[in-house]
């Protein structure tokens, strides 16, 4: 009786518990393994949260119905009112959903024209920023050549202050939408360069791209299946600043008086014009800037809670 015999004897352990299993080939090419999708997980984790899931709906609805409305709307939002009793009109009463303003423009049509126009604007500030943002802070990453001169550029670009640099361009060139979009892009691709930079060395010298790179892993699928799931969530949260921060701008010139032209509906300058009448009719301010909240506030939070999830750390 083996040593282990006189153990199980002692114990009273059962020595069938203990037989050795037999072989079974086709059981021992079985492997354990999960069919994982990157953007499937990603989805599942962002729309775990009901407050994900309801301003994801609202971004979209107010976004939507902005772009579609003008199209199905034939009321000229900037035709002026002959009839001196349809000015300055409260909400209802056969005088839109708005109200009118001084010159009897319908503020409901008139609000979403300049949704489209703003949301337009930040669109085209967010693709510029974030696009050249992000090949100028991978080649910062990667090339350490360039590491010298694009800190240079970086010192210089952020030591001058953006409400300034837009002022002055705003007072050197023609108020309009592409000098807003040339003031803002001027300096803002320069933040999400230095993200980009930061996130890009980091994952360059990883362990798990060491690795892959002494196995001969073709530089396409490091860069596909290594860096750009690290890098999205970066997008994303840059995309999601950029928006609300771009409407934020065009609404500050439009206040101070050097935004968009005045033919121009955008929600900065009916925010401007309802900031003249808000002690005697302050729906016209209240309404565009509830619309102008909801559309920034939405953004950004969904664009976060988004970006958490697109983290590959917060996927299970």
């Amino acid at each position: 009786m083996t040593a282990i015999e006189n153990a199980m004897a002692k114990i009273d352990i059962d020595p069938a518990l203990f037989e050795r299993a037999p072989f079974d080939a086709a059981n021992a090419e079985r492997t354990g393994y999960e069919r994982y999708s990157y953007w499937r997980s990603t989805m599942r984790t962002f729309l775990k949260s009901p407050v994900s899931r309801f301003l994801l709906v609202l971004m979209l609805v107010l976004t939507l119905f902005s772009f579609i409305y003008p199209l199905l709307s034939s009321l000229d939002p900037n035709v002026v009112s002959l009839d001196l009793a349809t000015w300055n009109q409260r909400p209802g009463k056969g005088h839109g959903i708005f109200g009118t303003d001084p010159l009897g423009r319908d503020i409901w049509a008139r609000t979403w024209y300049g949704t489209r126009t703003s949301l337009t604007l930040a669109f085209v500030i967010a693709f510029f920023d974030v696009g050249i943002g992000m090949i100028a802070g991978a080649l910062w990453g990667y090339v350490k050549k360039l590491d010298r001169i694009m800190t240079e550029i970086y010192n210089v670009l952020t030591n001058i202050p953006q409400t300034v640099f837009l002022v002055l361009l705003a007072y050197i060139l023609r108020p309009g939408f592409w000098t807003i979009v040339l003031a803002m892009c001027a300096t803002g691709w320069i933040g999400v360069a230095r993200f980009v930079r930061n996130k890009v060395i980091t994952l360059r010298d990883s362990e798990f791209n060491v690795a892959s790179r002494c196995l001969g892993t073709p530089l396409k699928r490091i860069i596909s299946m290594n860096i750009l799931p690290h890098i999205v969530s970066l997008v994303i949260m840059q995309i999601a600043l950029t928006v609300p921060y771009s409407i934020g701008a065009e609404v500050f010139l439009g206040f101070i008086g050097l935004g968009l032209p005045v033919k121009t509906v955008s929600l900065g300058n009916l925010i401007n014009l309802g900031k003249n009448n808000f002690l005697l009719y302050p729906y016209q301010l209240a309404w565009p800037t509830l619309v102008l909240s909801a559309v920034t506030i939405s953004f950004y939070i969904v664009g976060n809670k988004f970006a958490d999830a697109s983290d590959p750390r917060n996927h299970v």
